[in-house]
């Protein structure tokens, strides 16, 4: 079906080893695998012992953070094998001093269910398939009903408790946080690799609304609020917080409140969800600047 040409997992495949072919320094690996086995690529560019993590695609309608990206990787690549400049400073110094991970596509279960509208792989789409009467098109979970980014363990006994109040009685489009903090295979790998790595910064990709979150509860970490300002101005986006129901169990909150290090959430581009890919070059190019200025941070 491939509902407005998204960048479904194969795709993803695909445009990764087109990337490999043309520039062979970029590590293109397995981060682990979703709820229905499929492969979660890890995309790491660079040689240095500073790192920054970036992530996209925690939602099934939020595919176009996947492109955005690739078109990252590739732009950033192709100045590495250049040697041109970024951000004012020399490729090939950034790729010598930094190391930039990538996770294109976290929840590629739930992207392949809003896509395609259903998932032979996957063993519970029946069961979800009641859930939202059929219709698949606002998918936002993983396989197995969980919205990854209130997985992880960020105020998530708080959020549970309010899970009834929100109409939140278990797995389904959006929302449900799972059993227990990193409940879910996709999580779970994450969290291991940040624990493993302690990447410096930390930056997840959503749409939509042109802002810029960078607290929890109230505590941005030391360089955080500035940085925030910072990538405000190169991009116009404003720094602001959520709704509440979204305060809760994402990647950002958890990374700031366990490493106490400046952690992100980036609400790409205005409009609908699932953003069409005829705003996927524009929107780029409202956060180009932060995107290639971002290990340059550290």
């Amino acid at each position: 079906m491939n509902r407005g040409g998204g960048y479904t997992l194969s795709r993803l495949e695909e445009k990764l080893s087109d990337l490999k072919g043309k520039f062979p320094f970029l590590d293109v690996g397995c981060l682990g695998k979703s709820f229905a086995g499929r492969e979660i690529s890890l995309v790491g560019i660079g040689e240095g012992k500073k790192s920054v993590l970036l992530v996209g695609a925690h939602h099934g309608m939020e595919w176009i953070t996947t492109g955005l990206l690739l078109r990252y990787a590739e732009e950033y690549c192709r100045a590495v094998s250049e040697k041109r400049k970024i951000s004012g400073v020399d490729a090939d110094r950034i790729y010598e001093t930094r190391r930039v991970f990538l996770v294109p596509m976290l929840n590629p279960d739930g992207v392949e269910l809003q896509i395609n509208g259903a998932d032979p792989q996957n063993p519970l789409v029946e069961t979800l398939s009641e859930t939202c009467g059929g219709d698949f098109s606002h998918w936002q979970a993983n396989g197995r009903g969980v919205d990854l980014n209130h997985n992880y363990n960020a105020g998530f006994e708080e959020y549970k408790s309010k899970e009834p109040a929100l109409g939140i009685f278990g797995g389904g489009p959006t929302r449900f946080s799972g059993e227990f903090p990193e409940s879910e295979p996709e999580t779970a790998a994450l969290c291991a690799f940040i624990r493993r790595e302690e990447p410096r910064l930390l930056l997840a990709l959503h749409t939509q609304g042109e802002e810029i979150y960078a607290d929890y509860n109230g505590y941005i970490p030391p360089r955080g609020g500035a940085l925030a300002a910072r990538m405000a101005a190169l991009s116009g986006y404003r720094v602001a917080r959520p709704e509440e129901a979204a305060c809760y169990g994402g990647l950002k909150d958890w990374f700031v409140s366990e490493f106490r290090r400046p952690g992100f959430t980036l609400e790409c581009g205005k409009g609908v969800n699932p953003l069409p890919v005829s705003q996927e070059a524009a929107v780029y190019a409202s956060i180009r600047g932060i995107l290639l200025s971002f290990p340059t941070f550290i």
